[in-house]
Protein backbone atom coordinates (compact mmCIF):
# COMPACT_ATOMS: atom_id res chain seq x y z
CA UNK A 1 0.00 0.00 0.00
CA UNK A 2 1.73 3.21 -1.17
CA UNK A 3 0.32 6.60 0.04
CA UNK A 4 -0.76 9.28 -2.27
CA UNK A 5 -3.10 12.03 -2.73
CA UNK A 6 -4.91 9.97 -5.59
CA UNK A 7 -4.93 6.88 -3.11
CA UNK A 8 -6.43 9.08 -0.45
CA UNK A 9 -9.01 10.95 -3.10
CA UNK A 10 -9.66 6.99 -4.06
CA UNK A 11 -10.84 5.96 -0.61
CA UNK A 12 -12.47 8.95 0.38
CA UNK A 13 -14.76 8.15 -2.98
CA UNK A 14 -15.31 4.77 -2.11
CA UNK A 15 -16.05 4.81 1.63
CA UNK A 16 -12.27 4.20 2.89
CA UNK A 17 -12.60 0.45 2.70
CA UNK A 18 -9.27 -0.12 0.91
CA UNK A 19 -7.11 0.72 4.07
CA UNK A 20 -4.85 -1.72 5.04
CA UNK A 21 -2.64 -2.17 8.43
CA UNK A 22 0.13 -0.50 8.29
CA UNK A 23 2.21 -3.17 9.38
CA UNK A 24 2.31 -6.95 10.83
CA UNK A 25 1.68 -8.00 14.02
CA UNK A 26 3.90 -11.21 13.75
CA UNK A 27 4.86 -14.26 16.26
CA UNK A 28 9.11 -14.02 17.44
CA UNK A 29 10.77 -16.58 15.56
CA UNK A 30 13.37 -18.37 17.78
CA UNK A 31 16.48 -16.30 16.31
CA UNK A 32 17.19 -13.44 14.19
CA UNK A 33 20.19 -11.56 12.91
CA UNK A 34 19.71 -8.35 14.86
CA UNK A 35 17.32 -7.72 17.83
CA UNK A 36 16.98 -3.91 18.69
CA UNK A 37 15.32 -4.00 22.35
CA UNK A 38 13.32 -0.85 22.66
CA UNK A 39 10.07 0.12 19.70
CA UNK A 40 9.77 3.47 20.27
CA UNK A 41 11.73 6.78 17.74
CA UNK A 42 15.07 5.64 17.72
CA UNK A 43 14.70 1.36 17.67
CA UNK A 44 12.24 1.68 14.98
CA UNK A 45 14.62 4.03 13.17
CA UNK A 46 17.50 1.71 13.70
CA UNK A 47 15.77 -1.06 12.41
CA UNK A 48 14.23 0.66 8.82
CA UNK A 49 17.82 1.94 8.66
CA UNK A 50 19.43 -1.49 9.11
CA UNK A 51 16.72 -3.06 6.07
CA UNK A 52 17.38 0.07 4.17
CA UNK A 53 20.77 1.15 4.19
CA UNK A 54 22.23 -1.93 4.68
CA UNK A 55 20.07 -4.58 3.62
CA UNK A 56 19.78 -6.51 6.67
CA UNK A 57 16.30 -7.99 6.76
CA UNK A 58 15.75 -10.59 10.03
CA UNK A 59 15.47 -7.82 12.49
CA UNK A 60 13.37 -8.24 15.40
CA UNK A 61 11.88 -4.75 17.15
CA UNK A 62 10.63 -6.00 21.05
CA UNK A 63 8.59 -3.88 23.00
CA UNK A 64 7.30 -4.33 25.72
CA UNK A 65 4.41 -1.98 25.34
CA UNK A 66 2.62 -1.08 22.05
CA UNK A 67 5.12 0.78 19.51
CA UNK A 68 5.53 4.28 20.27
CA UNK A 69 4.26 4.40 23.50
CA UNK A 70 7.55 5.95 25.07
CA UNK A 71 9.53 9.48 24.64
CA UNK A 72 8.64 9.55 20.85
CA UNK A 73 4.96 10.22 21.74
CA UNK A 74 6.04 12.48 24.75
CA UNK A 75 7.73 15.07 23.77
CA UNK A 76 7.05 19.04 22.56
CA UNK A 77 8.00 18.12 17.92
CA UNK A 78 10.89 20.32 18.08
CA UNK A 79 13.75 19.26 15.03
CA UNK A 80 17.22 21.44 14.95
CA UNK A 81 21.06 21.20 14.58
CA UNK A 82 21.42 24.55 15.75
CA UNK A 83 24.78 23.23 18.43
CA UNK A 84 28.10 24.33 19.01
CA UNK A 85 30.64 21.78 19.55
CA UNK A 86 32.59 19.51 17.03
CA UNK A 87 30.94 15.96 18.59
CA UNK A 88 27.57 17.26 18.30
CA UNK A 89 27.05 19.93 15.42
CA UNK A 90 27.93 17.33 12.49
CA UNK A 91 25.94 14.85 14.00
CA UNK A 92 22.70 17.16 14.61
CA UNK A 93 22.96 18.88 11.20
CA UNK A 94 23.04 14.83 9.39
CA UNK A 95 19.46 14.41 11.17
CA UNK A 96 18.35 17.63 9.81
CA UNK A 97 19.56 16.37 5.82
CA UNK A 98 17.63 13.46 6.62
CA UNK A 99 14.40 15.10 8.46
CA UNK A 100 14.45 16.91 4.89
CA UNK A 101 13.87 14.47 2.72
CA UNK A 102 12.14 11.68 5.64
CA UNK A 103 8.92 11.99 4.30
CA UNK A 104 9.17 10.95 0.82
CA UNK A 105 11.71 8.45 1.79
CA UNK A 106 9.17 6.61 3.48
CA UNK A 107 6.49 7.93 1.90
CA UNK A 108 4.81 9.07 4.92
CA UNK A 109 3.47 12.09 6.64
CA UNK A 110 5.08 13.19 9.23
CA UNK A 111 3.86 16.37 9.16
CA UNK A 112 7.66 17.99 9.27
CA UNK A 113 7.45 21.58 9.31
CA UNK A 114 10.34 23.64 9.21
CA UNK A 115 9.12 26.72 10.54
CA UNK A 116 12.43 28.08 12.46
CA UNK A 117 13.73 28.57 15.88
CA UNK A 118 14.81 31.43 17.72
CA UNK A 119 16.89 31.41 20.61
CA UNK A 120 16.73 34.64 22.54
CA UNK A 121 19.13 36.32 23.91
CA UNK A 122 19.32 38.85 27.23
CA UNK A 123 22.63 40.48 27.50
CA UNK A 124 26.00 41.40 25.56
CA UNK A 125 27.45 38.07 26.47
CA UNK A 126 24.94 35.99 25.67
CA UNK A 127 24.50 37.53 22.08
CA UNK A 128 28.31 37.03 21.75
CA UNK A 129 27.85 33.10 23.10
CA UNK A 130 25.07 32.88 20.32
CA UNK A 131 27.73 34.37 17.67
CA UNK A 132 29.67 31.76 17.99
CA UNK A 133 26.97 29.31 18.14
CA UNK A 134 26.33 31.08 14.96
CA UNK A 135 29.32 30.14 13.20
CA UNK A 136 30.04 27.17 14.21
CA UNK A 137 26.73 25.89 12.31
CA UNK A 138 27.57 27.99 9.22
CA UNK A 139 31.01 26.20 9.05
CA UNK A 140 28.78 22.75 9.24
CA UNK A 141 26.09 24.03 7.34
CA UNK A 142 23.37 24.48 9.01
CA UNK A 143 22.92 28.06 8.78
CA UNK A 144 21.76 30.77 11.55
CA UNK A 145 21.28 34.28 11.43
CA UNK A 146 21.37 36.63 14.02
CA UNK A 147 18.53 38.84 15.00
CA UNK A 148 18.80 42.10 16.61
CA UNK A 149 15.98 43.38 18.29
CA UNK A 150 13.94 45.18 15.73
CA UNK A 151 13.85 42.70 13.26
CA UNK A 152 12.00 40.55 16.62
CA UNK A 153 10.02 43.19 17.53
CA UNK A 154 8.70 42.70 13.63
CA UNK A 155 8.19 39.04 13.97
CA UNK A 156 6.75 38.90 17.43
CA UNK A 157 5.77 41.69 18.94
CA UNK A 158 3.84 39.93 21.71
CA UNK A 159 7.31 38.97 23.23
CA UNK A 160 8.35 41.23 26.87
CA UNK A 161 10.80 43.42 25.49
CA UNK A 162 11.46 46.11 27.67
CA UNK A 163 9.21 45.65 31.19
CA UNK A 164 11.24 42.65 31.88
CA UNK A 165 14.18 41.60 34.42
CA UNK A 166 16.14 40.42 31.61
CA UNK A 167 14.97 42.05 28.36
CA UNK A 168 15.40 40.89 25.28
CA UNK A 169 17.79 41.93 23.07
CA UNK A 170 17.75 40.01 20.43
CA UNK A 171 18.08 36.33 19.39
CA UNK A 172 19.70 33.62 17.00
CA UNK A 173 17.33 31.87 14.22
CA UNK A 174 17.73 29.15 12.61
CA UNK A 175 15.39 28.86 9.65
CA UNK A 176 15.68 25.12 8.96
CA UNK A 177 14.57 24.24 12.53
CA UNK A 178 11.36 23.94 13.16
CA UNK A 179 8.37 20.86 13.98
CA UNK A 180 7.61 17.42 13.15
CA UNK A 181 4.31 15.08 14.62
CA UNK A 182 5.92 12.88 16.66
CA UNK A 183 3.58 10.26 16.30
CA UNK A 184 3.62 10.27 12.63
CA UNK A 185 7.71 9.62 12.77
CA UNK A 186 7.06 6.23 14.94
CA UNK A 187 4.13 4.88 12.23
CA UNK A 188 6.16 5.98 9.38
CA UNK A 189 9.43 4.29 10.20
CA UNK A 190 7.83 1.00 11.77
CA UNK A 191 5.52 0.61 8.31
CA UNK A 192 8.99 1.51 6.40
CA UNK A 193 10.37 -1.29 8.58
CA UNK A 194 8.31 -4.00 8.42
CA UNK A 195 7.81 -3.43 4.60
CA UNK A 196 11.15 -4.15 4.16
CA UNK A 197 10.54 -7.42 6.15
CA UNK A 198 11.66 -6.54 9.92
CA UNK A 199 9.07 -8.04 12.20
CA UNK A 200 7.79 -5.34 14.72
CA UNK A 201 6.75 -7.47 18.15
CA UNK A 202 4.99 -5.50 20.65
CA UNK A 203 4.07 -6.51 24.33
CA UNK A 204 7.48 -8.40 24.30
CA UNK A 205 9.07 -7.20 27.83
CA UNK A 206 13.04 -8.29 27.65
CA UNK A 207 13.59 -9.68 31.42
CA UNK A 208 17.16 -10.74 30.77
CA UNK A 209 20.18 -11.46 28.41
CA UNK A 210 21.79 -14.86 28.11
CA UNK A 211 25.61 -14.11 27.80
CA UNK A 212 28.15 -16.78 27.57
CA UNK A 213 32.29 -16.17 27.86
CA UNK A 214 31.58 -12.54 27.21
CA UNK A 215 29.21 -12.79 24.01
CA UNK A 216 25.59 -11.67 24.39
CA UNK A 217 23.86 -15.18 22.56
CA UNK A 218 20.02 -13.81 22.52
CA UNK A 219 17.53 -11.96 25.16
CA UNK A 220 14.87 -13.29 27.46
CA UNK A 221 11.55 -11.94 27.27
CA UNK A 222 8.10 -12.34 28.37
CA UNK A 223 7.35 -14.10 25.33
CA UNK A 224 10.22 -16.37 25.37
CA UNK A 225 13.71 -16.81 23.90
CA UNK A 226 15.00 -14.92 21.07
CA UNK A 227 18.35 -15.71 20.17
CA UNK A 228 20.94 -13.18 18.14
CA UNK A 229 23.09 -14.27 15.64
CA UNK A 230 24.80 -11.40 15.29
CA UNK A 231 23.99 -8.30 17.90
CA UNK A 232 22.02 -6.75 20.19
CA UNK A 233 20.83 -3.34 20.08
CA UNK A 234 19.41 -1.56 23.04
CA UNK A 235 17.77 1.56 22.88
CA UNK A 236 14.90 2.08 25.71
CA UNK A 237 16.03 5.76 26.13
CA UNK A 238 14.47 6.46 30.37
CA UNK A 239 14.48 2.70 31.00
CA UNK A 240 18.57 2.18 30.20
CA UNK A 241 20.10 1.71 33.28
CA UNK A 242 17.10 -0.98 34.24
CA UNK A 243 17.67 -2.63 31.03
CA UNK A 244 21.54 -2.78 31.10
CA UNK A 245 21.45 -4.04 34.78
CA UNK A 246 19.76 -6.96 33.14
CA UNK A 247 23.58 -7.55 31.57
CA UNK A 248 25.29 -6.71 34.52
CA UNK A 249 26.14 -3.04 33.45
CA UNK A 250 26.06 0.38 35.53
CA UNK A 251 25.67 3.14 33.10
CA UNK A 252 26.59 6.92 33.62
CA UNK A 253 22.85 7.88 33.31
CA UNK A 254 20.55 9.13 35.45
CA UNK A 255 16.97 8.76 34.74
CA UNK A 256 14.70 11.92 35.34
CA UNK A 257 11.19 13.17 34.62
CA UNK A 258 11.12 16.16 31.83
CA UNK A 259 7.13 17.52 31.88
CA UNK A 260 5.23 19.54 28.05
CA UNK A 261 2.44 20.87 28.52
CA UNK A 262 -0.20 22.01 25.91
CA UNK A 263 -2.79 25.14 25.74
CA UNK A 264 -6.40 25.15 24.40
CA UNK A 265 -6.07 25.75 20.72
CA UNK A 266 -5.58 29.27 19.58
CA UNK A 267 -5.47 31.34 16.17
CA UNK A 268 -2.00 31.05 14.51
CA UNK A 269 0.35 33.20 17.01
CA UNK A 270 4.19 31.82 16.58
CA UNK A 271 6.29 32.05 14.13
CA UNK A 272 8.22 29.06 14.95
CA UNK A 273 9.72 27.55 17.85
CA UNK A 274 11.19 30.32 20.82
CA UNK A 275 13.56 29.65 23.68
CA UNK A 276 13.56 31.94 26.88
CA UNK A 277 17.51 32.63 27.10
CA UNK A 278 16.29 34.14 30.80
CA UNK A 279 15.27 30.78 31.72
CA UNK A 280 14.85 27.15 30.25
CA UNK A 281 11.33 28.19 28.44
CA UNK A 282 10.64 26.70 25.00
CA UNK A 283 7.38 26.75 22.99
CA UNK A 284 6.15 26.57 19.58
CA UNK A 285 2.20 26.31 18.48
CA UNK A 286 0.96 22.98 16.68
CA UNK A 287 -0.98 22.50 14.07
CA UNK A 288 -3.82 22.73 16.07
CA UNK A 289 -3.59 25.49 17.47
CA UNK A 290 -2.40 24.38 20.60
CA UNK A 291 0.76 26.34 22.51
CA UNK A 292 3.07 23.18 23.12
CA UNK A 293 5.57 24.02 25.89
CA UNK A 294 8.39 22.86 28.31
CA UNK A 295 11.03 23.71 30.47
CA UNK A 296 13.43 22.15 32.75
CA UNK A 297 13.93 18.46 34.27
CA UNK A 298 12.13 17.40 37.74
CA UNK A 299 14.91 17.71 40.16
CA UNK A 300 15.06 13.79 41.47
CA UNK A 301 15.31 10.40 39.76
CA UNK A 302 12.20 9.30 38.53
CA UNK A 303 10.97 6.27 36.56
CA UNK A 304 6.98 7.78 36.71
CA UNK A 305 5.88 9.34 33.39
CA UNK A 306 4.21 12.11 35.37
CA UNK A 307 5.73 15.11 37.38
CA UNK A 308 5.35 17.15 40.20
CA UNK A 309 3.99 20.49 40.38
CA UNK A 310 6.85 22.73 41.36
CA UNK A 311 7.93 22.88 37.57
CA UNK A 312 4.69 23.08 36.70
CA UNK A 313 4.86 26.51 38.39
CA UNK A 314 8.64 27.05 37.48
CA UNK A 315 8.05 26.54 33.86
CA UNK A 316 4.42 28.75 34.14
CA UNK A 317 6.19 31.89 35.54
CA UNK A 318 9.44 31.54 32.56
CA UNK A 319 6.10 31.57 29.71
CA UNK A 320 4.95 34.87 32.11
CA UNK A 321 8.10 35.91 31.81
CA UNK A 322 8.72 35.76 27.74
CA UNK A 323 5.09 36.42 26.65
CA UNK A 324 2.79 37.98 29.29
CA UNK A 325 -0.25 37.04 27.11
CA UNK A 326 0.34 33.12 27.46
CA UNK A 327 -1.27 33.75 31.12
CA UNK A 328 -5.00 34.06 29.50
CA UNK A 329 -4.45 30.96 27.54
CA UNK A 330 -6.19 27.72 29.11
CA UNK A 331 -3.76 24.59 29.98
CA UNK A 332 -5.07 21.56 27.91
CA UNK A 333 -3.52 18.71 29.24
CA UNK A 334 -0.01 17.98 30.06
CA UNK A 335 2.18 14.44 30.53
CA UNK A 336 5.92 13.29 31.39
CA UNK A 337 9.00 11.74 30.01
CA UNK A 338 11.13 9.79 31.47
CA UNK A 339 15.04 11.39 30.02
CA UNK A 340 17.96 9.45 30.46
CA UNK A 341 20.64 11.79 30.92
CA UNK A 342 24.14 11.56 31.23
CA UNK A 343 26.56 13.05 32.92
CA UNK A 344 27.37 15.38 30.01
CA UNK A 345 24.21 16.50 28.39
CA UNK A 346 25.29 13.97 25.04
CA UNK A 347 24.44 10.92 24.17
CA UNK A 348 25.82 7.21 23.81
CA UNK A 349 26.31 5.03 20.65
CA UNK A 350 28.69 2.68 21.09
CA UNK A 351 29.26 -1.15 21.75
CA UNK A 352 29.81 -2.58 25.03
CA UNK A 353 32.19 -4.41 27.20
CA UNK A 354 29.55 -7.69 26.11
CA UNK A 355 30.68 -8.01 23.03
CA UNK A 356 27.54 -8.13 20.46
CA UNK A 357 25.43 -5.95 22.54
CA UNK A 358 25.83 -2.32 22.06
CA UNK A 359 24.41 0.81 23.42
CA UNK A 360 22.18 3.97 21.88
CA UNK A 361 21.23 5.95 25.44
CA UNK A 362 22.11 9.43 26.81
CA UNK A 363 19.90 11.74 24.68
CA UNK A 364 18.70 14.27 27.61
CA UNK A 365 16.79 16.90 26.03
CA UNK A 366 17.65 15.92 22.51
CA UNK A 367 16.41 12.09 21.56
CA UNK A 368 13.42 13.73 19.01
CA UNK A 369 15.44 16.50 16.66
CA UNK A 370 18.13 12.92 16.60
CA UNK A 371 15.82 10.25 15.78
CA UNK A 372 16.90 9.40 12.08
CA UNK A 373 20.18 10.70 12.68
CA UNK A 374 20.40 8.38 15.78
CA UNK A 375 18.99 5.46 14.09
CA UNK A 376 21.24 5.56 10.79
CA UNK A 377 24.67 5.85 13.37
CA UNK A 378 22.95 2.95 15.49
CA UNK A 379 22.44 0.88 12.43
CA UNK A 380 26.17 1.84 10.82
CA UNK A 381 27.40 0.35 14.12
CA UNK A 382 25.29 -2.92 14.09
CA UNK A 383 25.77 -3.70 10.74
CA UNK A 384 29.76 -3.18 10.13
CA UNK A 385 30.62 -2.74 13.46
CA UNK A 386 32.51 0.91 12.87
CA UNK A 387 31.07 3.70 14.67
CA UNK A 388 29.40 6.07 12.09
CA UNK A 389 31.34 9.32 11.01
CA UNK A 390 29.43 11.85 13.02
CA UNK A 391 28.48 9.83 15.71
CA UNK A 392 32.04 9.26 16.89
CA UNK A 393 32.46 11.06 19.87
CA UNK A 394 29.67 9.04 21.58
CA UNK A 395 31.57 6.79 23.01
CA UNK A 396 30.95 4.92 26.11
CA UNK A 397 34.13 5.56 27.66
CA UNK A 398 34.40 9.14 27.32
CA UNK A 399 33.96 9.73 31.07
CA UNK A 400 36.40 7.49 32.07
CA UNK A 401 38.79 9.03 29.41
CA UNK A 402 37.73 12.83 30.00
CA UNK A 403 36.62 13.42 26.62
CA UNK A 404 33.21 14.96 27.84
CA UNK A 405 31.02 16.74 25.20
CA UNK A 406 30.08 19.35 28.03
CA UNK A 407 27.20 20.60 25.63
CA UNK A 408 25.07 24.04 26.58
CA UNK A 409 22.90 23.51 23.68
CA UNK A 410 22.01 19.89 24.09
CA UNK A 411 19.98 20.82 27.36
CA UNK A 412 20.61 20.75 31.16
CA UNK A 413 22.55 17.81 32.89
CA UNK A 414 21.84 15.84 36.07
CA UNK A 415 24.73 17.17 37.87
CA UNK A 416 23.44 20.99 37.64
CA UNK A 417 19.95 20.32 39.37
Amino acid sequence: MRFSGMRVIREALTGHRGWGPLWRDPDPQPDYDFIVVGGGGHGLATAYYLANAFGETRVAVLEKGWLGSGNIGRNTTIIRSNYLLPGNQPFYEFSMKLWEGLEQEFNFNAMVSQRTIINLYHSDGQRDAYRRRGNAMHLSGAGGRLLSQDELRGMAPYLNFDNARFPIKGGLMQERAGTARHDGVAWGYARGADRRGVDLIQNCEVTGFRIRNGRVLGVETSRGYIGARRKVGVAVAGSSSRVMALAGMRLPIESHVLQAFVSEGLKPVLPGVITFGAGHFYVSQSDKGGLVFGGDIDGYNSYAQRGNLPVVEDVAEGGMALMPMIGRAKLLRMWGGIMDMSMDGSPIIDDTPVEGLCLNAGWCYGGFKATPASGYAFAHLLATGKPHGTAAAFRLDRFARGHVIDEKGAGAQPNLH
